[in-house]
């Protein structure tokens, strides 16, 4: 009798078709799970300017209608859309999703008298490699052109 070698050509393609299959599901799942409001729609108590592995937060002095002129540029971003809150409620959730993968981003954005604090993190991996950073700086730059 002839003795087996390791997988052989058969092993091998029942591997890669178990790896496609697990990265279609992880894939799956990145864009169906459910988003909880109850879970994404918070903040910090305070939030400062700042960078983190995970996000980003920005504060910025953008007068009593920040909130709404805000909400308008969020509205017309690609990809991201409301999860909760309002204007009138004084802060909003989005979920701003990446292009290829479609890896899910949450922004909170709170108005506090003149004051707009923003405050962006990912759900899924260890960093977001600057990708809420840029997107609040692009949002901002946005609203402060708009006046």
């Amino acid at each position: 009798m002839k003795q087996d070698e390791g997988f052989g050509v058969k092993g091998v393609g029942i591997g890669l078709g178990v790896l496609v299959m697990l990265a279609a599901g992880a894939a799956l799942y990145v864009r169906l799970a459910p988003s909880d409001p109850a879970h994404w729609h918070q903040m910090p108590d305070i939030v400062s300017d700042g960078d983190f592995s995970q996000g980003a937060a920005r504060v910025v002095m953008a007068g009593e209608d920040g909130l709404s002129r805000l909400d308008r540029i969020i509205r017309d971003t690609a990809r991201s859309e409301v999860l909760a809150g309002t204007v009138g409620e004084g802060m909003i959730t989005y979920v701003s999703r990446s292009r290829i993968f479609g890896f899910p981003d949450y922004t909170t954005v709170r108005q506090r008298g003149a004051r707009l604090e923003l405050y962006a993190r990912q759900r899924f991996g260890l960093s977001d490699l600057g990708v809420n950073a840029a997107r609040l700086d692009r949002w901002l730059e946005a609203l402060a052109q708009r006046g």
